[in-house]
């Protein structure tokens, strides 16, 4: 008896339930219902078995991932209504729905129509995907591309060909290839950004990679070795669990990139004057080192011009307030332009100042004459009439190792001081010697190099006529 039970164990074991000859075990046991009662036994642990692990794999682990898009959808949209102008957040948050929605209705398969699960579901999940694309895209002010829609066009001009639709492994390569599609999608919109000014792309775009990359091996390992049903399940189910787990590691990396953004745009904040979206006195300051550095490095001079437009209170009490901040955005916007490396800021009131690597002080010179006289000829308008405005300058100039923050500004501000009782709409100039000197305490009207202007020379011209016709 035990001899019989040993071998139609081995049986068993060796050839499918489904495939035993019905004969075999009444030839070698002693016992035909006791060999029976294993071969009922061994089909119903094969059933049971593959019951769990069908439940495991798909309806459990589906049911958790809903239930995490879920939350994630939910939080999402609630960034987005806390911002709105930032669309990256709602097309996240309709990302994770779809993708909940879309592997709830495929955990459904069975309650509710096949036609609902299987290609609507999975076709609303891979649009999920797409939304994550235009999600990057909007980040990154970007529009919408279209091959952003591939994933659940793959899918829905394959699924209906009856090669594909009747056979579950080829639904399962089917829809790997897709996701594939999708996860390079992603790669691509991430890569769209500033790659080199934000790293956590890099890693993130490498995520998506690899998400791709283990999509398509799946795929392809199952188009190569024609699995079962069961197998093409186990397989799936490893595969889908690698791709949540990398999509959650996609995740953190998209939350530390906007920190980043959100930190730097705070910083920009500090930085920046909110008018004139140039930089502040602090901004401005900041960047005197990396100059001086840059001068020394070209064996160049360093020079800081100071810049006051000339009666800007007249232009307030005329015009009004908001006809004068249309000016300094003017002002500010032109000169900026001409500035090297636009290092030019506001340094309060409508006093502006900027530093520049210069070859000699006629360098210095002509940025300076080719700001003032551009802001001479640009028509500054108010919507009611064209507000009349000049600037003064001052230039001082020190060599880049002997260059000091607080003494160039204080011989800079002395020169403008100069340049405004010489008549204003002028450029006063200090070199080296005059901006080394200590400041006296009442500066000379005369003080430093005037460059005359236009004005001064015509001036000058018709004054020498009307001496010449005198005599």
């Amino acid at each position: 008896m035990k001899e019989g039970l040993l071998y139609s164990t081995i049986l068993i074991h060796v050839y499918p339930t489904e495939s035993l000859p019905a004969d075999i075990g009444l030839k070698q046991c002693r016992s035909a219902a006791t060999l029976r009662k294993w071969r009922a036994s061994w089909a119903r642990m094969r059933t049971d078995r593959q019951g769990v692990a069908a439940v495991f794999n798909i309806a459990t682990g589906l049911a958790i991932w809903c239930s995490e898009a879920m939350t994630l959808a939910l939080v999402l949209f609630v960034a987005w209504r806390h911002n709105v102008r930032n669309e990256a957040y709602l097309y996240w948050g309709l990302g994770f729905l779809l993708t909940g929605i879309g592997f709830a209705m495929v955990a459904l398969r069975g309650e509710i129509p096949s036609v609902l699960s299987v290609e609507a579901g999975n076709a609303i999940a891979l649009l999920g995907q797409s939304a994550w694309v235009a999600g990057f895209l909007a980040l990154d002010r970007k529009r919408i591309e279209w091959w952003a829609l591939l994933p659940p066009a793959i899918w829905l001009a394959g699924v209906f060909l009856p090669w594909v639709n009747s056979d579950y492994s080829n639904r399962v390569v089917l829809y790997n290839l897709a996701s594939a599609t999708g996860a390079t999608a992603l790669a691509m919109a991430v890569a769209a950004g500033d790659m080199r000014r934000e790293r956590t792309r890099r890693k993130l775009m490498g995520v998506f990679v690899l998400q791709g990359c283990l999509c398509f091996g799946s795929a392809l390992m199952m188009a190569l070795t024609m699995p079962s049903d069961i197998e093409a399940t186990n397989l799936g189910g490893v595969s889908a669990m690698a791709s949540a787990f990398l999509l959650t590691i996609a995740f953190a990396f998209t939350c530390r990139l906007i920190m980043e953004r959100s930190e730097r745009h705070l910083r920009a904040l500090t930085l920046t004057d909110s008018l004139t979206g140039v930089l502040n006195r602090r901004g401005l300051l900041g960047y005197f080192d990396a100059t001086q550095e840059k001068a020394h490095d070209d064996r160049r001079q360093v020079a800081v011009m100071l810049f006051d437009l000339d009666h800007f209170k007249r232009v307030n009490d005329r015009f009004g307030h908001q006809s004068g901040d249309a000016v300094l955005t003017a002002f500010a916007r032109m000169a900026r332009q001409y500035i090297p490396n636009n290092i030019f800021g506001r340094m309060g009131g409508e006093e502006f100042a900027a530093f520049a690597a210069v070859t000699d002080q006629t360098e210095a010179e002509a940025i300076a004459e080719t700001i003032r006289t551009e802001f001479c000829r640009l028509p500054v308008s108010t919507g009611e009439a064209i507000v009349p405005v000049t600037v003064s300058i001052g230039i001082a100039l020190a060599s880049s190792i002997e260059a000091n923050i607080d003494k160039l500004i204080s011989a800079a501000d002395r020169a403008l001081y100069a340049a405004k009782a010489a008549g204003r709409n002028c450029t006063v100039t200090f070199g080296e010697a005059e901006a080394a000197a200590p400041a006296p305490a009442t500066p000379p009207s005369t003080a430093g190099e005037l460059v005359p202007t236009v004005d001064d020379q015509v001036e000058a011209l018709r004054r020498m006529g009307t001496l010449s016709r005198a005599g």
